[in-house]
């Protein structure tokens, strides 16, 4: 058991690795992220059909099952959106040090969807990664939280309310897609959430008029950043993370999902250098959320093996 419990944690870290690179594609590619979102989100869709007819996989869900994971889409999308337009508006740095926050969400919804009482621990993680958060905001936007209530919101706390809005989207179908992963195929379920992605926002840009020539016209570039981010970062990693959490708690995933700030801030300080190099407090901000990683880790361990 231990070593399966280690194989699928391993899987994790390497799909929140993935995601990690997410936010590099996102300063990587031009378009702005509602765009950016239907792209990746359609072309997403479009390889994962490819694999369910390969796999000769069934798409037969009660219509109850189809209608939460369609809904489940479009959590996903705003969840993309909120995530995207951080990056745009901040960096990369500050939008992943943000979700973060996604623990604390987590340890709160949690037992409201799976019907049971708060574990003390899990709430003192989410507030040590606030305390992490802390650091990690004031290291770039000193006396934030009296800034935050000017007039004249700077860039930075834009995209930390972005990145936090994010975060709780993030959450919520993290603990959805756990009620999903137990009883249906990882593929079909990443299917249906994207495809209702796709609905949802192609609703939107055909009734807002944003279906124009301009919108399908793509730089080689980006169309290749896309493809990437639509097969590597989102039809795999998706599918994977889903049934991920056959095995691994929605409280876990989502606090190890904390080292995605960790993963792609490291990446980004490679790609992009001096435009997402940050202060010594960012760092330590960084520092208390991987050691509530590997804290939760370890009591969680204990707790199984007495």
């Amino acid at each position: 058991m231990p070593d399966v419990n280690l194989k699928h944690n391993l899987h994790l870290h390497l799909i929140v690795f993935i995601w990690g690179f997410t936010a590099v594609l996102g300063k990587l590619i031009s378009l702005d992220a509602l765009p950016l979102v239907w792209w990746r989100m359609s072309l997403a869709v479009l390889l994962i059909l490819g694999y369910i007819y390969y796999k000769k996989t069934s798409f037969k869900l009660s219509k109850k099952d189809i209608v939460l994971l369609l809904i489940s889409g479009l959590i996903i999308a705003l969840h993309w959106i909120t995530f995207f337009k951080a990056i745009k508006v901040s960096n990369i740095s500050i939008t992943l040090a943000c979700l973060s926050t996604g623990a604390f969400f987590t340890s709160i919804l949690e037992p409201i969807f799976y019907k049971r009482k708060m574990v003390w621990y899990e709430i003192v993680f989410g507030l040590v990664v606030l305390i992490g958060l802390y650091f990690v905001i004031e290291s770039s936007e000193p006396n934030f939280i009296q800034k935050s209530f000017s007039d004249n919101m700077s860039g930075t706390m834009q995209g930390v309310l972005l990145a936090l809005t994010s975060a709780f989207l993030s959450a919520s179908f993290s603990i959805i897609n756990g009620k999903f992963a137990q009883r249906i195929d990882a593929t079909i379920v990443s299917f249906y959430e994207l495809f209702g992605g796709v609905l949802f926002l192609s609703a939107f840009l055909l009734f807002s008029g944003q279906f124009t020539t301009e919108f399908f016209t793509i730089t080689a570039s980006d169309l290749m950043w896309l493809f990437v981010l639509a097969s590597i970062c989102t039809a795999y990693a998706f599918i994977a993370s889903v049934a991920v959490m056959k095995f691994i708690s929605p409280y876990t995933v989502m606090l190890t999902i904390n080292l995605e700030p960790v993963y792609g801030i490291a990446l980004a300080v490679l790609i992009f250098e001096k435009n997402e190099q940050m202060s010594f407090s960012f760092y330590i901000g960084a520092a208390i959320i991987l050691m509530t990683v590997i804290l939760n880790g370890l009591i969680r361990n204990n707790k199984k093996n007495n």
